[in-house]
Parts: C-alpha cells; sequence; structure tokens
C-alpha cells in the first residue's frame, strides 16, 4: 500500500530549491497540501526574490497538486503558519529546511556572521515550530523536522557560526520531541548530504552531481507520516544511504576521595584513563536515563565503605532472608479508594460493584492483593538486610505475578511474610525476587505476590543473571488483538493512587522524581497494572472479577498521569495474553503479560 499523506497540511522552509524542493514536491505528490516558503535570497542570506517559491508552486499545481507560495522570513514564524492556516485551516507537518552560509576561520568571524547564521537557522526554526505547536496540540498530531549537519555533530573548519546552531538544532529537538510527545507531536533531526546550493562550492563535482536531493526527500517524507513512530532521533542520508546516530559515552568513574568526599587535582590525574576509556560505553537515550545512571553510581560510591572488603556486603546475602508476620487490616473503605486509584468510574457499567459498599455485588479487585502485599517491604531499604543498602530513588518495578487462591474478603485482617527468593546481577543494577505470601484470619493462604525489583546502579558484585524461582512472562501472537480497550488516566491519577499505600515520593514529588533521573513523577507500575486487569475483566470475564486465577506482567516504560493506557488482548487457552502501550508516545508501558482464567478453556470471546 503506497505511503500517503491525503488531508495533511504541511509547511517546507527554504523550499525554493534543492532540498526544500524536493521535500515539497514529493509531500504533493503524495497528497499534502504544502506551503511553500522561500525568501528568495542568495546562500549567505542577502537579497530577497519570489520567483524561487513561485516557481516549485506552479511545478506542484502542473502535476495536480495543491500549494501556495509564502516569501516570508523564517524568523516571522507566525506569519508562515498562518498562511496554511488562512488557505488550508490546519498545520500537520513542519519541516526546517531554510538555511544560509557565512563561512570564515574562527579569529576572523564577526559577531554579524554569527547572529545571522544563527537567525535563520535555529532562531528561525524555534519560530516556525513554535507558531505551528498550538494548532498541532488541538489536532493531537505533528510531524516537525529540524536540519542539522555533520558540521554540527563534528565541526567543520570555517564554520563556528553554523556548525553551532546545527548542533543548537539538535537539542532543541529532543526537547520538542520529550515535550510534543504526549500530544502526539514528533520531532527528528535529519543531517542530509546533498547537492545544494550550499554544497555546491564544497563538494567536488562528481560527488555534487550524485548526490540527488530527490535521495533524500523520501526518508524525510517518512519521517512525517502519521504511521512513523520514530521521535527524537538524528538521521543522517546520503546518497540512499540512512543511518541513525545515538550518543555514547564511557562508563567512566567517580573521582571522589573515599575518606575524604572531595575530589582532588591529583585524583582526576590518577584516574583520568579510565574518564576516557570508552571500552566500556553505553548508550544513554535520555536526559532522564544518563542523570539516573550517574546519580546511582555517585550514591554507590558515597555508601559503600572501604574498610570492609566485597564479601562482607555481598548483596547475594541478603538470599533467603524470611521476614516476620507482618499485619495488614482493611475495610469497604480501602477497597473503594483503591478502586479510584486504578480508574473505577461510577460511569462503569461495573463501576458500583467496586465503588458502593451496598452493591449487591461489592467486591474487590483482583489487583487489590498487591496492597497487602506491600505491607513490611520497606525494610527492603532499611539498611537492616545483609546485603542490601540503596536509595529509593534508584528502585524500579521489573515485573509482577500474583496468584489468587481464594476469594478476596470486602473487609478483613490478613498477615504477611516476605522472603528474598534471588538476588541477580544485571551489570547496571540488582533485580530482587521477592515472594510474598498473605493468609486470612484462618491463617489459610489467600494470595501469592512475587515482586521483581530493579535497583539502579547495585550490580557488579558477580552474581547469577538469571533464576529458577522467577515467573515467566508470555509472548504475544502475531495476529491482532481479540480486544483492544483504553484507559485515559488524569494528572491527579498517582496522587490518587498513592492513598493506597505506595507512598514512594517518586510518584508525586518532582524533587524526588528528579533524583531518580525522571523529568516529573510517574504514575505507579502497578497502577497501570490494575488498569490492564480491569480492561481484561471487562473484556473476557463479563466484569465478574472472581475469575482471575493468575496475574504476570512486566513494566517496560513509565506512563505520566494524564497519559492514555490502551491494552491490547489475545485468548490464548485458559488464559488471556495482554500488552499495553502509552496512546500519546506509542511506546510500551507493560509486557508479556498474562491472566490464567477460571474455566476459560470453553468460553467464547
Amino acid at each position: 500500500m503506497s505511503v500517503r499523506f491525503d488531508g495533511r497540511v504541511a509547511l517546507v522552509t527554504g523550499a525554493g530549491g534543492g532540498l526544500g524542493r524536493s521535500y515539497a514536491l514529493l509531500l504533493a505528490q503524495r497528497g499534502a497540501k504544502v506551503v511553500v516558503n522561500d525568501l528568495g535570497g542568495s546562500k549567505s542570506g542577502g537579497g530577497g526574490d519570489s520567483r524561487a517559491a513561485d516557481l516549485v508552486v506552479q511545478e506542484i499545481r502542473a502535476s495536480g497538486g495543491e500549494a501556495v507560495p509564502n516569501y516570508d522570513s523564517v524568523e516571522e514564524g507566525e506569519k508562515l503558519v498562518q498562511s496554511a492556516l488562512n488557505v488550508y485551516g490546519r498545520i500537520d507537518i513542519v519541516i526546517n529546511n531554510a538555511g544560509i552560509l557565512r563561512d570564515k576561520s574562527f579569529a576572523r568571524l564577526s559577531e554579524q556572521d554569527w547572529d545571522l547564521v544563527h537567525r535563520v537557522h535555529l532562531r528561525g526554526a524555534f519560530k516556525v515550530s513554535q507558531a505551528a505547536w498550538p494548532h498541532m496540540k488541538k489536532i493531537n498530531f505533528g510531524r516537525i523536522i529540524m536540519t542539522s549537519s555533520v558540521a554540527g555533530i563534528f565541526g567543520n573548519f570555517g564554520q563556528a557560526n553554523y556548525s553551532a546552531a546545527k548542533l543548537g538544532l539538535v537539542g532543541l529537538s529532543n526537547t520538542l520531541a520529550e515535550e510534543g510527545a504526549r500530544f502526539g507531536i514528533h520531532s527528528n533531526v535529519i543531517i542530509p548530504m546533498a547537492a545544494s546550493r550550499l554544497t555546491q562550492d564544497i563538494l567536488p563535482p562528481e560527488v555534487f552531481d550524485a548526490l540527488s536531493p530527490d535521495h533524500i526527500a523520501p526518508i524525510v517524507a517518512w519521517l512525517c507520516h502519521e504511521d512513523c513512530e520514530e521521535n527524537g532521533s538524528i538521521v543522517e542520508a546520503a546518497g540512499g544511504w540512512a543511518g541513525r546516530y545515538r550518543w555514547q559515552r564511557s562508563k567512566g568513574i567517580v573521582l571522589t576521595d573515599q575518606r575524604t568526599k572531595m575530589v582532588s587535582l591529583e585524583n582526576v590525574k590518577d584516574g583520568w584513563e579510565k574518564v576516557i576509556d570508552m571500552s566500556e560505553h553505553e548508550y544513554p537515550d535520555s536526559t532522564q536515563g544518563a542523570t539516573m545512571d550517574v546519580v546511582a553510581r555517585i550514591q554507590e560510591s558515597m555508601s559503600s565503605d572501604p574498610g570492609h572488603s566485597s564479601d562482607e556486603v555481598s548483596p547475594l546475602s541478603a538470599v533467603g532472608y524470611t521476614s516476620k508476620p507482618v499485619p495488614f487490616s482493611y475495610n469497604f473503605k480501602d477497597l473503594i479508594i483503591y478502586a479510584l486509584g486504578v480508574g473505577v468510574s461510577t460511569k462503569d457499567k461495573h463501576g458500583l460493584r467496586y465503588l458502593y459498599e451496598n452493591d449487591e455485588m461489592f467486591s474487590a479487585l483482583p489487583t487489590f492483593g498487591v496492597i497487602p502485599a506491600m505491607s513490611g517491604l520497606e525494610d527492603l531499604v532499611s539498611g537492616n538486610i545483609p546485603g542490601l543498602d540503596f536509595h529509593l530513588a534508584n528502585v524500579l518495578h521489573g515485573e509482577q505475578y500474583m496468584e489468587i487462591l481464594k476469594p478476596i474478603p470486602t473487609s478483613g485482617r490478613l498477615e504477611n511474610i516476605f522472603r528474598i527468593q534471588d538476588v541477580l546481577d544485571k551489570g547496571s543494577g540488582m533485580v530482587l525476587l521477592i515472594e510474598v505470601e498473605t493468609r486470612d484470619e484462618n491463617n489459610e493462604l489467600l494470595m501469592r505476590n512475587q515482586n521483581s525489583i530493579f535497583v539502579k546502579g547495585s550490580g557488579g558484585f558477580n552474581g547469577p543473571r538469571n533464576s529458577k524461582h522467577l515467573t515467566p512472562v508470555s509472548t504475544p501472537p502475531s495476529r491482532s488483538p481479540d480486544k483492544t480497550l483504553k484507559h485515559k488516566t488524569t494528572v491527579d491519577q498517582a496522587a490518587l493512587y498513592r492513598l493506597s499505600g505506595d507512598l514512594n515520593p517518586l510518584h508525586i514529588d518532582p524533587a524526588f522524581s528528579a533524583i531518580g533521573g525522571f523529568s516529573s513523577p510517574i504514575l505507579h507500575g502497578l497502577c497501570t497494572y490494575g488498569i490492564a486487569v480491569r480492561h481484561v475483566i471487562d473484556g473476557f470475564c463479563a466484569g465478574d472479577p472472581g475469575a482471575v486465577r493468575e496475574i504476570k506482567a512486566r513494566f517496560s516504560k513509565p506512563v505520566l498521569p494524564g497519559q492514555t493506557v490502551i491494552t491490547e488482548m489475545w485468548k490464548d487457552a485458559d488464559k488471556v495474553l495482554f500488552s499495553c502501550q502509552v496512546q500519546e508516545t506509542g511506546e510500551k508501558c507493560l509486557t508479556g503479560g498474562w491472566i490464567r482464567i477460571q474455566g476459560f478453556n470453553n468460553s467464547k470471546l
């Protein structure tokens, strides 16, 4: 099936020739309505001529496409975007392609040369993108392309102004990708090597002739398409070849002296080879990921005691630890607060079953079982368990399994005992496998939970990587889901869910979540878990929570409060397999999920 842009409106800056012209022609050929912007100036930014834009518009119209010209400077971004709104009523795609050169060696570079290049490349892209932003948010869709250069990545003699502006566009795009994801707005960077007026004097004639802009246009067009989920990437393209950049960083070393807790010049000198050693490189893919890794290493260094050997403090010594019995009491109010925390509404078909204590079918959601199982787990960060000493901000929930052996009462007094089944060494962190047994007032086993908890920055203790105790996740079939349901969380979802007992500040305190490497507080993974299980109950159990016997899922990516969770479900023998993704970003947040349902083999979809 051909890739089309019917109904989309694209604005291409600097589209009077070269790359911009190729972008405009291809998008129009594939059904987009195009605003062809070109000031018509020289490659150094002087002069102005409307003919460049007019000729491209004529080409598009002659081929049966729709286009209008625009002759404004990109520094007047509002005027460019308004041209699209006036004629077509919307703006879906912005390709920031306009550029000029003012090449001089750094010593001879004037402020005017610096400012003019930045005004066109960086300020121009900012102004045009910012003008389009609210209109893209309104339609919950947008595709923005920034045009960088290998000079921006690596530098280039005589192009200090151009290089700085081009790398600035990478930072701008990465931030727009982060801020726009929840609104369906994606931003990516193209690094093109093509024959244009800016490269005509730089490339050898034979290379210049081979590098047609028409080789680049399909790559840029794909990045602009609604089916392309790429966001926050840097893609280089030349002569039919394309590849993606990513940042690489050495593992590095903490240079703080253990005794003085300070960094000295001598420490830096002695440790410099490890600072620059790329043999153990890594690839941070976000500000949060990069920050969390560094913070974890600093905290690990601060908590280590040089007077003890690694054997004495090995996390492996925690294996087999069993807690004392921990009591847990609850009543109907706790069930209702939990149900509200995972998004149940009185408007739902079965809402009153979980929200009204006098409803004849009043029940506990099966995932309420994770709440009593949290009792006593604060001991994990107390420092009282041999071998375990880590900061709560570095704790992430990896996977969750639960087995329900008896119906969960609507009130009662329970007792929990947790034991550490295994401690796994994942290099960048460790995984704690914790089994929790919950017994009722008759001392009968009510349910089991298995928490898989990942602790950033706590690996490297020569422990095992796998465990026979870990309950496996599933692999969904390749066919389309049998059922799909969605739920939009509220901006206060995490604040509400934490009232059920998971008070980790990571989910409400911006300062604390920043320590963990997150730009804002994230939703509890177990909240998403509860939402997904509700979807399965509604989709396959006719609303009966008592049919659920076992649940397993992996927490892949965080959800931000206010985002929409989409659950895809497949019937598989006596199980329903499921996975969840965030609608606003397209990223999977729960994977490998499965739920075993009583008597499900004979049921029908």
